[in-house]
């Protein structure tokens, strides 16, 4: 008897949150300020974008949409015009003005300690003009198709509220403390802890559509059966980043829904391919190789055969992955139907390896986080199973994002790692940038956070040619280009599959997924 008390109590629990009109969402992805301009970082971004609004929304189909400006045009090759919505104003009833802009332009790609910035978005504009208090002009220095997209991937921050004495920016610490927390959004800081949660009252001033809740609680359980527990107890009413295993079961429970979308997010492994030793590759025995292995395309070609991606969508993913051998999912801007999925081929592989120099393999330590993405330390296990077949002996760290990310990005510790990409803009132009280029900060190429050490000065003119093409079409097949040699013929990167991405909600709430993997309070609904 008691048990069915419980059961009809959790029910209850489930179906009837305390109020209507408030909602309490747990997501799996570790955020880590909510200074929107510290870290270019999926979490960071859809925390973020409660409070702060930005210059360009992406749609679901993360195409540019109106947002603080109502309208753009080029005005010529290198200057585009953007109209600034009216009668906007911060959370501190201050109105928004161009000079917001300016502010905001010049402290996003500036912030102390950032881990990855925001100024590949903004270093291409050489100079901006305030016309009038509604209207600004971007002035390039090349053509830059990507303008409009780029204006969607950064906050907008207001000068008065983010402006210390002297006029010095304030610093993260203060967007944190919620001093500086102030912006446009839908929503107003109510509360942050770092690691736990932040809290949301609605703006009922707000431009945008109106909002169905009144108080919003963003919980971090970065813990999957955690997360589920939560949802399934009624302690919170939506979650994210669902575990595979659970979506069978969570969809026979008549209390919740479940939403799913196959997303922009690519799994993939970044290679040390090019520094002459690399820290974590020895021979069996634990000795250091004259030469760094993964220098050789062979072996790296070898690895990536000898990953079966198909027993990873259909044993760990439960069938929540796109298997791929480029950067685009199918139907996304820069997806080339003519590169397939590499196929497994074992024996190929081993081959491989010997034409390389290496018949009897060698040892290597396969990094990666264990809370970051979908399933990421049972996938890298699974990997470190398939290379040790065709000879290649892998151990596998695991370990929270927040250490994985410092060691690998910051300290340029791995030797080979499992990571996660999701373009901002929509197209493949970050995958090319960040990912490919030969670094280059002052042209924001390249990138720390997941260091490669590739560097093809081919691909770089390919990669230039296309970011400072107008024409779509023309811009596409240069994208496809690029594309073929870094993730087909070099294997700069290995990518391995796209991201499903899942959501489950108690019975009573709707939720419209985008392709973007953003978990924001601003797509979940009463259901009708």
């Amino acid at each position: 008897m008691r048990k069915q008390v419980f059961g009809l109590a959790l029910a209850a629990a489930i179906a009837s949150p305390a109020k209507a009109a408030d909602i309490t969402i747990a997501v799996g992805g570790a955020f880590t300020s909510m200074d929107p301009h510290f870290f270019d970082l999926s979490p960071n971004h859809a925390l973020t974008w409660h409070v702060f609004d930005r210059l360009v929304h992406p749609n679901a189909d993360q195409r540019p949409s109106p947002g603080l400006a109502t309208g753009w045009k080029p005005i010529n090759e290198l200057t585009w015009e953007f109209k600034l919505r009216e009668g906007v104003t911060f959370h501190d009833g201050s109105p928004f003005t161009a000079d917001d802009v300016v502010f905001t332009f010049a402290r996003a790609p500036n912030v102390p300690n950032s881990p990855t910035s925001m100024g590949q978005y903004i270093r291409p504009v050489t100079r901006l003009d305030v016309v009038d208090a509604h209207t600004i002009r971007l002035h390039t220095a090349e053509p830059v198709p990507l303008i409009p997209q780029m204006m969607s991937s950064f906050s907008v921050v207001g000068r008065k509220q983010g402006e210390g004495p002297g006029g010095v920016a304030l610093g993260t610490a203060d967007y944190n403390s919620g001093k500086a927390a102030i912006g446009t959004g839908p929503y107003k800081l109510a509360s942050f802890t770092l690691g736990d949660r932040a809290v949301f009252t609605k703006n009922p001033a707000w431009w945008g559509p109106a909002q169905p809740w009144d108080k919003v609680t963003y919980r971090l359980i970065t813990n999957d059966s955690a997360r589920v527990a939560a949802l399934q107890s009624g302690d919170v009413d939506a979650i994210d980043a669902v575990p595979t295993r659970d979506v069978a079961r969570l969809q026979k429970d008549a209390r919740l829904n479940v939403a799913s979308r196959p997303g922009l997010r690519l799994i993939y492994l970044y290679v040390d391919s090019n520094r002459p030793q690399t820290p974590h590759v020895t021979d069996k025995a634990g000795n250091p190789l004259p030469t760094n292995p993964l220098r050789d395309v062979r072996v790296r070609q070898a690895l990536s055969m000898a990953i079966n991606r198909e027993g990873i969508r259909r044993q760990i993913m439960e069938g929540f992955s796109l298997p791929t051998g480029q950067a685009q999912p199918e139907g996304a801007m820069g997806y080339d139907p003519s590169i397939k999925v590499p196929a497994y081929d074992a024996e190929g592989a081993k081959k491989l390896l010997a034409e390389a120099g290496y018949p009897d393999g060698f040892a290597i330590t396969l990094h990666g986080p264990n809370d970051r993405y979908v399933n990421d330390d049972s996938i890298a296990q699974a990997l470190a199973q398939m290379w040790s077949r065709i000879g290649v002996k892998t151990a596998v760290q695991t370990s929270p994002a927040s250490v994985f990310f410092t060691a690998g990005g910051v300290r340029d510790e791995h030797s080979i790692a499992l990571t996660g990409w999701s373009t901002s803009t929509g197209e493949p132009d970050t995958h090319l940038s960040l990912m490919l280029s030969t670094p280059d900060p002052a042209r924001g190429r390249g990138t720390r956070l997941r260091p490669s050490h590739y560097s093809n000065p081919d691909l770089d003119r390919l990669v230039d040619r296309a970011l400072t093409t107008i024409d779509q079409e023309a811009r596409e097949k240069l994208y496809f280009e690029a594309i073929r040699i870094g993730f087909q013929q070099e294997l700069a990167v290995i990518p391995i599959h796209h991201q499903v991405n899942i959501w489950a909600m108690r019975k009573g709430i709707s939720y419209a997924p985008m392709l973007a993997e953003w978990t924001r309070a601003t797509e979940f609904s009463l259901a009708k």
